[in-house]
């Protein structure tokens, strides 16, 4: 109730402070009020940043200006606009890099013409293979001349050569035969390195591929060989029983003597005995050449012979042959094997099937290097890559932000044989050419992409085990490194990847693509065991980087020591550039962030920037409401545009909140925003009042009252006001006050305003037709008034959709859940009561409009109303009521032209009424006269009325029947029709009553009635009555029936009968039949009807009325008529409901009445008054 107290107490309070529209002040002189430009749009140039103010605008024109900043600043979202020059991407002092010295230029150097003399294995296709082509590359990568080369060259030459090295992983085989009756085998793998066989071989000694499992005398034939092969040459993996499809994943090293000749021979065998096949390849260590190994393999061929079978000279229960492979040094790859490989038999008569998955690396060892003596390989190899990377990048024929990081084939031919002698795995590779490449990047900006891929094949290739000592913290510390780098660069977002730039929002994807791929590598988890700690880190980053953006926005908008309109003008262009960065933050930023990294960025920095904001807008509208508050001063129309706009900015910035979760959407500092300019809204409002009156001032009197539209047939003025209208409801649409129960008050004013202005308006305009010249042609004055009729009517159209357009209804529920029904009621009443009033003023200003146009009209007819009833009878009516016709058919030509078709009816119906008057005052002055006198103004009452009604369509006949109308009629008959005409009339009217008369408090009756039409006689059977109003003290009554034929003087000799009395019932039962005698020309008539009248019985007073009821003959008689058969008797009955009024006080009876001279008339009013007199006396 205290809220609906204050509500109702302010808008009275701001209903006195508005200005009476019979006191309103002249409108301020232009100059008095200087009117600020609107803020720039937001500009890439960095010197625009000072207010300039531009010559005065008209008020709604720069406030339809600043409405039209949201779609503005939407699109200023779209694009980047940077207000500081975009710095690069830069290590910082966090980062630092270090470059090689010259001496360790040169040692690199040393290693890479080492790494390039000693190549080993297959190159690929895309490298280098001219040793010349190689130096000359690396000698413009370490910065080296001719001379130097030539110095560290003959030094490698006259190093020692490196030891080389095979790396075997026997990783599993698939699809193998099955040699065993279960129909699996138990594989096992026998491999070693071989001397290749001659190609001068014979074909048929060629065919029969070697096997470590050949017959003794297969093996003393190669015993001529004086070669020795070393018993470390022979590995043998597990046994896996019972698969087709082993997995051993078992890891060999063997040393080469010759990489050209030599060759890995590969045997897989199904076991079938009990002895350890690795521990008997054990002791190949006391074997050596190839006699004793034959030897040895005789003792083998033994051992694998039937476990105890009778036959052990037969090899039926020997080691089965699975199939073999033999791959020549000389084709593995500078990069390795890593693939199946298809089995192969020992020869044509052998049948096998399967493949086997082996990973071959040749390697070097006991390189002679200096840096070989003194650091690791893989240091190395980092150190050697980072150089080439350096030279690489400013070498790239692209923007080197652009680089993609892919090396030229002289780099990866180095590189590649470099990591092969060094042995370095897929996986170290990988982590070495990451962390080279993160640490370029963090000097020398380059794409992306590249760095994406190395941590996809490090987590595609991880494994624990290879990853340990300097590798382990390598790798850590290159990750901690670019974390920590992506982060300082997220706090730079808006300078170093700018959404104007497709190719830095898309390096800002892959960045991010980076980090979130980081959190789903094992090493990352190891690392930083808190799985959220990026989110939070990355959402700190946000934050800070927020921050240094706005101030330093701030500071470029900013000047000292500016007066408060100017400092309002700063803060706009600021609020509206936030703006504008949270619709790109919200199109670009936030989709990138929430697909790669699983971070909120529109949330995170929408809810630091609208708190920066908020701050920073409340301590300026402080000062503000403190200056406002002081009475001397008064809103400028500068400061109030300025205060709309930063309130419509402020409101654009808010509607983003819309996109946030709900529960922060509800802590938004932002949400309160509103509070900090009630104040200034009231200031505002009238100002726009005082603008609005001055307008619609302007347009009157610039209006020439010519109709510029042919629909609405109005003037200028109409369409400028409606327009000011239209305008005012869209700046607080636009508004969009948050509080609605707040509202209230600001909506009461704004209605009060605008209907207050429409009423201004139609006064300006009866005052400006007043004004006007009379001595104007008669036609022209007419139209001047139509004109002004439909600029009225047009306002007024406008202010019927008022409650929709300022939504009423919302308010209404917002008042009614925040002070219950009587809020509601209070708000509806204040709301109606204002629109109402001005309606009613509106239509009052019409009416005095369409009094004086009527007025212009009233001479002239007047004398055309005198020279009808000054005609002689010998005149015909027609010729009489001529002129009158032909004077009001120009005159609605004229009419029709100039006035829409409200205000057309409005007008005829005012000359209608007009008419009526004067037509009503000349009968009253002719009473007496003769019959012929009241038939010709009859007459011209029937050509007004069709003249008016146009067929239907014109004024509609009931709209048409007015009072007055009714009145002149009524006149009129009165001295036309005779007696009998008028008691006819009488009991038409109670026919009429009847048929719509339904269940009455008076009761009803039950009566059949049938006619005989040959006898003309028609039976009335009274049968029985209900719900009889009680007229005796007892409560009930003695009822009996009156039952006549009337009117009297249509049945002369039909007499009135009646029924027996029922005493004490309210539901008496009668069953009495009446017999009438009715003839054909009797009840042909409309008014020929049967009455009943209900009495109630006393001994000792006159009987009491107690209802009536009539029923038309033609119900009964007519041909046609079911009642009207022999059948007749058999229908059911009819119930007729009573009826219960003063007969006297109908006019007709006061028209028969009043006829003293009359017999008739006044027998027939004496039995109605005595009827009458019963009801009296009750």
């Amino acid at each position: 109730m205290s809220t609906l107290l204050g509500l109702k107490s302010s808008v009275l309070r701001q209903v006195q402070r508005s200005q009476s529209l019979w006191e309103r002040q002249e409108p301020p002189s232009p100059t008095c009020i200087p009117v600020a430009k609107a803020a720039e749009a937001i500009t890439t140039n960095p010197a625009a940043t000072t207010h300039r103010i531009s010559d005065r605008k008209e008020f709604f024109v720069r406030m339809n200006e600043i409405l039209l900043k949201q779609d503005r600043i939407l699109d200023d979202g779209q694009g980047e606009h940077v207000l500081f020059p975009p710095v690069l991407e830069h290590p910082g002092p966090v980062f630092p890099i270090s470059k090689a010295s010259r001496q360790e230029l040169d040692l690199l150097y040393e290693e890479a013409v080492y790494t390039i003399l000693n190549q080993v294995g297959l190159p690929s296709p895309d490298h280098i293979t001219s040793e010349l082509d190689l130096f000359n590359y690396l000698q413009k990568v370490f910065d080296i001349g001719q001379e130097e080369h030539d110095i560290i060259l003959q030094k490698v030459k006259e190093s020692k050569r490196p030891s080389y090295a095979l790396r075997v992983s026997v990783m599993k085989a698939k699809n193998l035969m099955a040699k065993d009756a279960n129909g699996f085998s138990d594989p096992y793998c026998m491999l070693g390195l071989l001397i290749r066989q001659s190609p001068k071989e014979p074909e048929d000694r060629r065919e029969r591929r070697f096997s470590f499992r050949k017959r003794r005398e297969k093996l003393d034939k190669c015993g001529s060989s004086s070669k020795e092969v070393l018993s470390t040459q022979i590995q043998a993996t597990e046994v896996k029983p019972e698969t087709l499809n082993p997995v051993w994943n078992e890891h060999f090293i063997f040393d080469i003597n010759d990489v050209c000749g030599e060759v890995l021979h590969l045997d897989i065998w199904d076991h079938d005995d009990d002895v350890s096949v690795v521990e008997a390849c054990k002791k190949l260590n006391e074997i050596s050449g190839i006699r004793g190994m034959g030897r040895y393999f005789k003792q083998i061929a033994k051992s694998v012979r039937a476990n105890g079978s009778a036959s052990s000279g037969s090899e039926e229960n020997a080691d089965d042959f699975l199939g073999c492979l033999n791959i020549h040094l000389s084709e593995i790859p500078v990069g390795g094997h890593n693939d199946w490989f298809k089995l192969e038999p020992r020869s044509t008569a052998s049948k096998v099937q399967g493949d086997c998955h082996l990973i071959m690396r040749l390697l070097t060892s006991q390189r002679d290097t200096e840096l070989s003596r003194t650091e690791s390989s893989m240091n190395i190899h980092k150190k050697m890559l980072c150089q080439i990377l350096d030279y690489e990048h400013s070498r790239a024929q692209v923007e080197p932000y652009n680089w993609n990081g892919k090396l030229s084939a002289p780099a990866r031919t180095v590189i590649c044989h470099h990591a092969m002698q060094a042995d370095l795995s897929t996986l170290q590779q990988t982590i070495i050419h990451w962390e080279c490449y993160s640490s370029h990047h963090r000097s020398q900006r380059m794409c992306y992409s590249s760095l994406l891929e190395f941590l996809q094949t490090i987590d595609m290739e991880w494994d624990y085990s290879a990853v340990h000592g300097d590798l382990e913290v390598l790798l850590i510390d290159s990750l901690r490194l670019h974390r920590e780098y992506c982060l300082f660069l997220i706090e730079n977002l808006h300078e170093v990847f700018p959404c104007a730039h497709p190719l830095a929002v898309n390096h800002c994807e892959l960045m991010l693509r980076g980090l979130g791929f980081m959190q789903t590598m094992e090493i990352f988890h190891k690392v930083f065991p808190a799985t959220h700690e990026i989110q939070l880190e990355m959402a700190t980053s946000i934050k800070k980087g927020t921050m240094k953006w706005y101030d330093r926005m701030v500071a470029q908008y900013k000047n000292e020591e500016v007066a408060l309109e100017e400092e309002l003008h700063q803060l706009i262009k600021v609020v509206d550039h936030v703006c504008a960065d949270v619709q790109r933050g919200q199109n670009i930023y936030s989709k990138l962030f929430q697909s790669t990294i699983n971070v909120d960025f529109f949330n995170i920095s929408y809810r630091q920037l609208e708190r920066l904001v908020t701050e920073h807008v409340s301590v300026v509208m402080e000062k503000v409401s403190g200056t406002l508050e002081q009475e001397t001063t008064r809103l400028t129309q500068a400061m109030g545009e300025a205060l709309f706009e930063l309130y419509i900015s402020m409101k654009i910035l808010k509607r983003f909140g819309e996109y946030l979760p709900l529960k922060d959407k509800k802590m938004l500092a932002l949400n309160g925003f509103h509070n900090c300019f009630k104040s200034a809204i009231h200031k505002w409002l009238q100002i726009v009042h005082e603008q609005s009156c001055d307008r619609i001032h302007r347009a009157v009197e610039a209006d020439q009252l010519v109709v510029i539209e042919a629909k609405g047939k109005h003037s200028s003025s109409a369409v400028d006001v409606t327009v000011c209208f239209s305008q005012v409801q869209g700046f607080w649409a636009q508004l969009a006050w948050p509080d609605t129960t707040g509202a209230f008050i600001f909506i009461t004013r704004l209605t009060d305003n605008i209907c207050n202005e429409a009423v201004y308006y139609s006064e300006l305009l009866k005052r400006k037709i007043e004004r006007s010249n009379q001595a104007q042609h008669p036609k022209s004055i007419i139209v001047e008034f139509c004109v002004a009729l439909n600029n009225i009517a047009h306002v007024h159209a406008y202010l019927g959709g008022l409650p929709h357009e300022l939504d009423w209804k919302c308010l209404e529920q917002a008042m009614e859940e925040s002070c219950g029904d009587e809020g509601r009621s209070q708000a509806t009443k204040a709301l109606n009561g204002q629109l109402q009033n001005a309606v009613t003023e509106l239509h009052r200003q019409s009416d005095h409009l369409i009094a004086l146009l009527t007025e212009k009209m009233l001479y002239e007819l007047r004398k055309y109303i005198q020279h009808i009833s000054l005609s002689p009878d010998s005149i015909q009516n027609d010729d009489a009521v001529t002129p009158l016709m032909k004077y009001l058919s120009d005159m609605l030509v004229i009419l029709s032209e100039a006035l829409i078709k409200e205000n057309l009816n409005r007008v005829l119906l005012a000359l209608w009424e007009l008419l009526l008057r004067l037509i009503l005052d000349t009968v009253k002055d002719n009473r007496g006269v003769q019959i012929e006198f009241y038939a010709r103004f009859q007459h011209t009452m029937e050509l007004l009325l069709q003249f008016f009604n146009a067929g239907g369509e014109g004024i509609a006949l009931e709209d048409l029947k007015t009072e007055d109308y009714k009145a002149v009629d009524e006149e009129l008959r009165q001295n036309k029709c005779s007696s009998f005409e008028l008691i006819e009339q009488y009991f038409l009217e109670k026919i009429s009553q009847q048929r719509v008369l339904k269940h009455t408090k008076f009761g009803r009756i039950s009566v059949k009635c049938y006619y005989d039409a040959p006898e003309q006689r028609l039976t009335v059977e009274i049968l029985h009555g209900a719900d009889l109003i009680a007229l005796d003290t007892n409560g009930l009554s003695d009822p009996f029936v009156i039952v006549e034929l009337c009117p009297h003087h249509l049945f002369p000799f039909a007499k009135s009968q009646r029924t027996q009395v029922k005493l004490k019932t309210l539901h008496p039962v009668f069953d009495e039949l009446f017999y009438f005698h009715v003839s054909p020309e009797q009840y042909r008539h409309r008014y020929a009807c049967i009455t009943f009248t209900v009495m109630d019985y006393d001994w000792l007073s006159t009987n009491d009325f107690a209802g009536e009821a009539v029923a038309p003959l033609s119900d009964f008689c007519w041909p046609g008529r079911a009642t009207a058969t022999a059948t007749g008797k058999t229908l059911q009955p009819v119930v007729l409901h009573l009826s219960r009024e003063n007969p006297c006080e109908k006019h007709i009876i006061k028209l028969l009445d009043a006829r003293k001279g009359d017999r008739e008339a006044q027998e027939f009013v004496k039995r109605l008054k005595e009827i009458a007199k019963c009801m009296e006396e009750e």
